[in-house]
Formats: structure tokens, C-alpha cells, sequence
């Protein structure tokens, strides 16, 4: 309750309920709340009796939380709102004022954790109200209602206070796992950490479970890989060729671009057709990305010197930051860079003139490129994208022998 007059003490306890009342001259209010250790949830009961002479108007305002979303708070980037009404369930911001009707439950959720309240009745609306700058709280509230002298109402309430897993919600209100979502690409999300919990069950450990599902996945994409390369060693075999034509036509880029195209189709080799398995890792990249970041099983998850699979792998800190890097050594990312260079090392064909130059160039970019975004990433999926790229340097180099 949010009124500010109300002031709730301690009535009573017992080993799993404890019941807290507010009274004045008019009215009691009692808020009695039924703990359950073993799922995370709570009943409450709010009881509203009229001590006065006439009768009493009410229309409070239940607060679920409030949330800060300042810059200062590092899970802001994470926190978000989910309301399920009768006709849908919404995942929502909460820096904007917001009303909410016909409403099922209303949920608020950080990186690894989540809050939930469900009315019993259906005839409650929620509603975010922003504060300030860094605040928006968000509740239910509660409908008019008129007690007469001496009448007493209730409101029954079920809420969740605990981790975001999918089995866990599932077993007590499958409709409640829709708290948990990963973006864009939550189906795969859904999907990878099922594959990945159905590894650990086989292995023990998430960090070996993250390894086969690298494999697994990188098999399963592996006859496009082996048209991504053969696809390279087409464009290989033309580089002599096109190498003519930029001499020939240096200076008439349109002619270039045309004939360039006209070699391609001759020869019928796709130039995008390496790109393809690339392509089809992102998505599946972005959502084990999103999964590996907000999975609470792999929160403190121990591989190797690995603390946490879900942060970055921390071999050391330092006394004293260093520009970008902070005061962490993360060796994954480094190693991962220096794989990608040798991977691009081994895949590269002798040539002359500004295509010399450029491919010098995205040899050591390209690397440090990369290391630099995944420097931060969690562990898992660095491990993840460098067991990936371990397969396919081997791969490289096994049809470089058979070459």
C-alpha cells in the first residue's frame, strides 16, 4: 500500500507467515504474508475493515517495487517489465508512465532475478509512474471500493521472488515462465539452453556442456562450411584475374565492378557464398549471447580458472586500470584473437598491389577487432565462438593438405 499516512507494525509470526497491521480511527488494515521455501513464493491476504460510523471509500494503490534506472545502477540495462492481460503478455520499459488493464500478472525482472505479483480477482489494473529522472515505481491498483460500517474485505495475492528459471515457473504456473525472454532471437535462446541443459546432464559441467554444443553446432552447420570454402578457393583461383582488371580499368570503377561481375558469372562462383555459414552464426551467436548473460544457472558456474561462465573469465586483476581493459586480464579473448589471425593467416593466397596491402591490413584488424569486442563478454561465450574457431582452423587446414 502506498498511501504515506499508513504506518504497518509487526502483529504476529510463525515459522513460514508473518502478518503486519496498520490502524487508525477509521480503518484496519492488515497485510499477512505465507512464505514457501521451496519454490519461492509468497501468498498474501490484504484484509480492509471499516471501524468508522459511515462509509468508507478506498481505492489504494499496491507497490510491487520500485526501480531505479540511473546510469549509476549497472543492472538497468537489464531491468524490464512484463504484464500479462487477458490478451497478451507484453515485455515493456519502465522510464515512461503506463496504465494496464484486464490484467493476469505483473512481473519486473533484472539480469538474473525476477519479482511477480498475480491478483486473484481480475479486475485489478497495473500501471508504471515514473518518479524522477532514475525512478519509476510500478504496482496494482485496487478498485473502488465503498465498506460500510463495520464490513471487512479481502484481496488475495500469489507473488514470486526469486530466480528466472524456466523449470522452476513451469512448475508452479506454466503461463509465468513467459517472464523469461531473450530478445529477438528468444526462440533459439529457448532452444540453446535446452540443448546446453541436456549436455550438462550428460558431462557435469557447463563449461564442457558449452564446448559439445560448439561442436554440435558447428557439425550441424558443417556443409555449409564446406561451401563457404570451397566457395574461398574459387575466389582464390580468380584473384590473378581480377587483379588484371584493376590494373586494366584502375581508373573507371564502374567498368571494374562490371566486368569484376561478368568473371563471376563466367566462372559461376557466388562472392557472398562464403559469408553464408557467418550469417547463419549470428543469430544463433546473439541469442547464445543473450541466454549465456542472463542464465542464473551459469551464474558462478566454475570451469578451468573460469569463476563465472556468465562474466568475463578474470585469470587476474591488476591494482590499477588499463585504458579499455580495466584491471582484468581475460585470456579467452586473447586467445580467441590470436586463433582468428592464424585462421586468417592460413586461409590467405599470395597478391600484389593495394589488394596486398588491404588484406595486411584486415589480418591484424580483423583479430584485434574481434578480441576487443568479446573482451568483455561472458566466458561461456568466448569459449563458445573460440571452440568454433579452433574447428574451423582445423578444418582449414586438413583441405589445405588435401589441396
Amino acid at each position: 500500500m502506498n498511501d504515506p499516512s499508513l504506518t504497518f507494525k509487526k502483529e504476529s509470526s510463525t515459522a513460514d507467515s508473518v502478518t503486519f497491521v496498520s490502524l487508525d480511527s477509521l480503518k484496519r488494515i492488515s497485510k499477512s504474508f505465507t512464505f514457501h521455501k521451496s519454490n519461492y513464493t509468497i501468498d498474501l491476504e490484504i484484509k480492509i475493515k471499516n471501524l468508522s460510523n459511515t462509509p468508507l471509500t478506498i481505492n489504494p494503490a499496491l507497490i510491487l517495487a520500485v526501480l531505479d534506472f540511473s546510469g549509476k545502477n549497472p543492472q538497468a540495462r537489464y531491468q524490464g517489465l512484463i504484464v500479462a492481460t487477458e490478451e497478451k503478455t507484453q515485455h515493456l520499459g519502465i522510464q515512461k508512465n503506463q496504465q494496464f488493464i484486464n490484467l493476469k500478472f505483473l512481473s519486473f525482472r533484472d539480469q538474473y532475478f525476477c519479482g511477480l505479483i498475480e491478483p486473484e480477482a481480475n479486475n485489478f489494473s497495473g500501471f508504471v509512474r515514473k518518479l524522477n529522472n532514475q525512478e519509476s515505481e510500478i504496482g496494482l491498483n485496487l478498485p473502488d471500493t465503498v465498506i460500510l460500517p463495520g464490513q471487512q474485505i479481502g484481496h488475495l495475492f500469489r507473488l514470486y521472488v526469486g530466480p528466472q528459471d524456466v523449470k522452476m515457473l513451469n512448475n508452479i504456473k506454466p503461463s509465468w515462465a513467459t517472464v523469461i525472454h531473450y530478445g529477438t532471437f528468444d526462440i533459439i535462446s529457448q532452444v540453446l539452453l535446452q540443448v546446453l541443459g541436456f549436455l550438462y546432464r550428460i558431462v557435469h559441467n557447463w563449461g564442457l556442456a558449452i564446448i559439445l554444443l560448439s561442436i554440435l553446432v558447428y557439425f550441424l552447420l558443417y556443409p555449409l562450411s564446406l561451401k563457404q570454402m570451397r566457395s574461398m578457393k574459387e575466389m582464390q583461383a580468380l584473384q590473378p584475374h581480377i587483379e588484371e582488371l584493376r590494373k586494366l580499368y584502375k581508373d573507371n570503377p564502374q567498368r571494374l565492378n562490371k566486368e569484376t561481375m561478368e568473371l563471376y558469372r563466367q566462372h559461376k562462383v557466388n562472392p557472398l557464398g562464403g559469408c553464408l555459414p557467418l550469417i547463419l552464426q549470428m543469430p544463433i551467436f546473439f541469442a547464445l549471447y543473450n541466454a549465456l548473460i542472463r542464465s542464473v544457472v551459469l551464474k558462478g558456474a566454475k570451469f578451468l580458472w573460469i569463476k563465472d561462465l556468465s562474466g568475463p573469465d578474470k585469470l587476474f586483476t591488476l591494482p590499477n586500470s588499463l585504458p579499455f581493459l580495466g584491471n582484468e586480464i581475460n585470456i579467452l579473448p586473447i586467445i580467441m584473437a590470436i586463433g582468428m589471425f592464424i585462421q586468417q593467416k592460413t586461409s590467405t593466397v599470395a597478391t600484389s598491389g593495394a589488394s596486398a596491402e588491404q588484406q595486411k591490413m584486415m589480418l591484424i584488424l580483423m583479430p584485434v577487432m574481434f578480441g576487443a569486442i568479446f573482451y568483455h563478454m561472458p566466458a561461456g561465450l568466448v569459449l563458445y565462438w573460440l571452440v568454433n574457431s579452433i574447428l574451423m582452423l582445423v578444418f582449414q587446414l586438413r583441405m589445405k593438405q588435401a589441396k
